[in-house]
């Protein structure tokens, strides 16, 4: 009887175990009615992504859709990978994804076009795979264009010889909107830089050269710290001008290693930013920073609910952009929402007033 009774506690014991390591963001284990919606994001380790998948479980929750929400650990391939066939094996009828690696997915993907799941790129395109049905995002060229325009009315490059000291940050090179960003910007400044009215004073101007890897914060810093050592760039020294910034966590590094160097309000360079999270708000105020390009996430949001809505539906989603994104098997058709510009002059009313923030979260 013993023996029995032991038997039956290991088989109660494995049969719990078997249950475990399911997410605490998965809404249910069941998608016997068909509703299921997988939504991959690459980490928690940022605010916006926290955001993003806040507002996508949400508002398809909303939709009347069942959400299997996963975040990929600290931007892990293998833990993203192995959370994408899981809903795959548990047949979601949508997966949206915002890839860590944008080329990291070319063979779990194959299996969701195996099994007939259409797959809607978010954020960031997924490169190389061919099951890739739609792509949502922001218009990222249009992102890097404004933080160049930015800089330029701020310095009135049109109008002043110079030259100006700028130095050059952008994101992981695994980030396919890395290279959007850059451009975008590139356009504007380059010709500045070409006729040697902006100045690198470290040369470093290619992509590869500027980027952080995983956007982290630390990594930036930790160039910038470089930087200020390696070009004598400080409050009393060898000024620096500008400092473009692909988005706000590599701008919080910058801005940290320029305190720390001891610069202030009152001689901190023009710092670009993305994401307006709330950290970068807080030192736009404080005259830390001197812009964001605000992407409202629950405007990309409303458009994914759109689309996976029609595509359950077996209609078409809308699309504006039928041309621009090829991932190396074709153009994805493609939404671009609109991204704005904000500044202390106008972020209350873009952020506060629209309820995208509170006023005590940036106080």
């Amino acid at each position: 009887m013993k023996r029995l009774i032991a038997v039956i506690l290991t088989v109660l014991f494995l049969l719990g175990l078997a249950g475990c390591g399911k997410s605490e963001d998965t809404s249910s284990n069941s998608n016997s009615d068909g509703k299921m919606i997988g939504v991959s994001m690459p980490t928690k380790s940022l605010q916006r992504w926290n955001e993003d998948g806040k507002n996508m479980k949400s508002k398809l929750e909303a939709a009347g859709y069942k959400v299997d929400l996963q975040y990929g650990g600290d931007n892990d391939i293998p833990t993203q990978v192995n959370q994408i066939e899981n809903m795959i094996t548990e047949g979601c009828k949508v997966i949206v994804i915002a890839a860590i690696d944008g080329s990291s997915l070319t063979e779990v993907l194959k299996k969701a076009k195996e099994q007939n799941i259409p797959v809607i790129a978010y954020d960031r395109l997924i490169m190389n795979s061919d099951a890739v049905s739609y792509y949502a995002t922001f218009d990222n060229t249009q992102v890097g264009v404004m933080q160049g325009e930015f800089i330029e009315k701020k310095l009135d490059l049109k109008n002043q010889k110079g030259p100006f000291n700028i130095e050059l940050f952008t994101g992981d090179p695994a980030d396919n909107n890395a290279t959007f960003f850059f451009g975008g910007a590139m356009k504007i400044l380059k010709p500045y830089i070409d006729s040697g009215v902006l100045k690198v004073l470290s040369g470093q101007t290619t992509q590869a050269q500027v980027s952080t890897a995983g956007w982290k914060t630390e990594n930036a810093q930790s160039r910038m710290e470089n930087l200020i050592t390696s070009n004598g760039y400080s409050p009393k020294g060898k000024k620096l001008d500008a400092v473009c910034c692909s988005n706000d966590s590599t701008a919080m590094g910058v801005t940290n290693a320029l305190v720390s160097a001891g610069y202030t309000k009152d001689n901190m360079p023009i710092i670009t930013g993305q994401d307006c999270d709330k950290a970068n708000v807080k030192n736009m105020v404080q005259g830390l920073q001197s812009m964001s390009v605000f992407k409202d996430t629950r405007a990309l949001a409303d458009k994914v609910v759109s689309m996976v809505d029609a595509i359950v539906k077996g209609t078409k989603p809308e699309i504006n952009d039928p041309n621009t994104y090829n991932n190396g098997k074709g153009v994805v058709p493609s939404y671009l929402c609109a991204p704005v510009a904000a500044t202390i002059d106008n972020y209350k009313q873009i952020l506060i007033d629209s309820k995208y923030y509170k006023e005590s979260d940036i106080q």
